[in-house]
């Protein structure tokens, strides 16, 4: 077991514990105490150990709710990219853990910052692209890191698959076409859904799971035209959809609101690389915010390193986002969106015992630390003694 004591918990429940204390035990949290208030279950501490964290800030494990950790590794180059299959526009039946690399340096780094779960897995180069994983960043297997498999279909609209396969004249190389490739997909994958003995399918099989609403389609949108194109597609098909990078939301928002659609912005830490990104912005976060619009914030790492989430959600406070609605969006809030919050994204008795201590506030000061990172109530990273 372990108790962590004498610490100011943001628990992401609308709620900062000051002088509280958490105990771990069997990878899970078992009990969160105020101001050393024990219980008589804790009246004993014999074999727990403890870690006094006065004068730091206790939150749950950070999560990226959009990123190609360990599908890009960390200079490797070509030998270590496996985010896109450019042979086929349509693949849905890839799967990202067939792809991950647990061994990648970048999951080092970013537990060592205090970022305990992503969603990681193919890019954006075809129409569909397959299937992400939900992930803890600490382990060598990757099955034995996995929290929700798959998490989403991810799906991609706008530059992307016009530019991969328009220079190859090759389909699609319009707007038009890309969300003809989209529908004419769905619309076969209901077929198969509704035939009694189907020939079997991988791609219809997987696809069938978004139908079904076992998960959601992941959709890469950055323009606003396209930012509609997935919520008509959406709407035509009944299936759930998260609106990812989101760049011009901030110019739609109203109508975002309207169809009840959850939006994972960034990455904002990013040059104008193209010109889908001409109105790229970090009071994105912030305008759909206040438009009723639930947010997470991503860093689609490798284009930002997912170490920078943090930096991330601080520069979309400075720039009008709510700062207890920024620490949402990089824990609580991609959780819920990507359906895992029953195990993270709080700090909450019975979830898993993610943990990050702060030697200050995350988002205020950038010169703040990680002096210990928890992962499955086992301490992963630890500088409080060293």
């Amino acid at each position: 077991m372990i108790l962590i004591k004498n610490a100011k918990i943001y628990t992401m429940q609308e709620e900062v514990i000051e002088n509280g204390s958490i105990l771990i035990k069997e990878g899970k949290i078992k009990e969160i105490i105020k101001k050393e208030a024990y219980s008589k279950g804790i009246d004993d501490l014999d074999g727990v150990e403890i870690i006094d964290a006065n004068d730091c800030i206790v939150m749950p494990g950070i999560i990226d709710a959009h990123c190609h950790l360990g599908m890009i590794e960390d200079g490797m180059g070509f030998e270590g990219d496996d985010t896109n299959e450019m042979s086929d526009p349509v693949t849905p039946e890839l799967r990202a853990i067939d792809g991950i690399n647990p061994m990648d340096r970048g999951f080092e780094e970013a537990y060592q910052n205090g970022i305990t779960t992503v969603a990681t897995g193919p890019g954006s180069s075809n129409v569909i692209c397959g299937q992400f994983a939900a992930i803890k960043t600490y382990g060598k297997r990757i099955d034995d890191m996995i929290i929700k498999e798959p998490v989403a279909m991810k799906v991609a609209l706008g530059e992307n698959p016009k530019t991969i396969y328009g220079k190859e004249k090759r389909y699609p190389m319009t707007r038009m076409a890309t969300a003809a490739i989209l529908r004419e997909t769905l619309f076969k994958a209901r077929e198969y859904m509704n035939s009694e003995k189907p020939n079997f399918d991988m791609k219809m099989e997987a696809m069938a799971k978004v139908l079904t609403k076992e998960i959601p389609l992941k959709v890469h949108a950055h323009r606003t035209d396209d930012i509609f194109t997935a919520l008509r597609i959406a709407k035509e098909f009944d299936v759930e959809i998260t609106l990812d990078h989101c760049t011009e939301g901030h110019l739609i928002s109203e109508y975002i609101k309207q169809e009840g659609k959850y939006a994972i912005v960034g990455p904002s830490l990013s040059d104008r690389s193209k010109i889908e990104l001409r109105n790229l912005t970090f009071e994105t976060p912030g305008v759909l915010h206040n438009a009723g619009v639930k947010i997470a914030i991503m860093t689609d790492s490798p284009e930002t390193p997912v170490y920078y989430l943090p930096l991330c959600a601080g520069l979309a406070v400075k720039s009008g986002l709510d700062e207890m609605e920024a620490l949402k969006a990089i824990t609580i809030n991609p959780a819920e969106i990507l359906g895992i919050d029953e195990r993270v994204g709080s700090i909450e008795v019975g979830k898993d015992a993610d943990i990050v201590i702060f030697d200050g506030h995350p988002l205020r000061d950038i010169m703040c630390k990680v002096l210990m990172t928890i992962i499955d109530g086992k301490i992963v990273y630890n500088q409080i003694d060293g």
